[in-house]
């Protein structure tokens, strides 16, 4: 089964990238991102995406600059997360056959996005919004637009968020936290999957 999850490492250690990658992929969740302000960052991408790019999208998040997409794309990225709209970095993303995921929260910000090729549109942080307010805006939006909750949106929430019309989720420090053993983070990334799992089931 594939989920709309994408597991946000920041703070990830390259020495402890594969071993965490791996009981992630194994908990269920296939998409995954090390913000570019974590230690060495695309060495970790590169040592990801070299061992399971067959398994799962392995690419980089807090990416604000066209450098750093041709950055993680040399190091084997798929995968482009960003905090922020910004047109030039959705759009070289996309020329380097990348998908493209830009932070927003106003209807204005989901628009350039849209126009600008994105794949989805992550709604952050979205504890501001909350799902009353991502729901307003899914009122205008293109129907069947991707759309990702990330921050403030997890295990406990998840129903709320599908209701309002959440398509996926980012999860980052209820996954994973810097120092945590693979064991640790196994246990959260079943956790975080069996909820999930139980949202989509109960909307049906």
């Amino acid at each position: 089964m594939s989920r709309n999850i994408i597991a946000i490492l920041r703070g990830l250690d390259p020495r402890e990238a594969l071993p965490i990658t791996e009981v992630i992929i194994n908990a269920g969740i296939t998409r995954i991102e090390v913000p570019l302000n974590s230690p060495n960052p695309l060495k970790s991408i590169e040592a990801m995406a070299t061992t399971f790019s067959s398994q799962a999208e392995i690419g980089a998040g807090t990416v604000l600059e066209i450098e750093q997409v041709h950055q993680v794309k040399s190091a084997g990225g798929t995968l482009i997360v960003s905090p922020d709209c910004n047109p030039d970095v959705i759009r070289t993303t996309k020329a380097e056959n990348m998908k493209s995921f830009p932070g927003v929260m106003t209807p204005t910000e989901c628009f350039t996005a849209l126009r600008n090729g994105a794949d989805g549109l992550k709604f952050f942080p979205a504890s501001l919004i909350g799902p009353d307010g991502l729901k307003a805006i899914m009122a205008v939006l293109p129907k069947g637009t991707p759309t990702y909750a990330v921050g403030g949106a997890g295990p406990h929430n998840f129903a709320n968020w599908f209701e309002a019309g959440a398509t996926g989720f980012g999860i980052g420090t209820a996954l994973y936290k810097p120092g945590a053993t693979a064991a640790d983070v196994s246990e959260k990334a079943a956790r975080i999957v069996a909820a999930y799992d139980q949202s989509v089931m109960a909307g049906k």
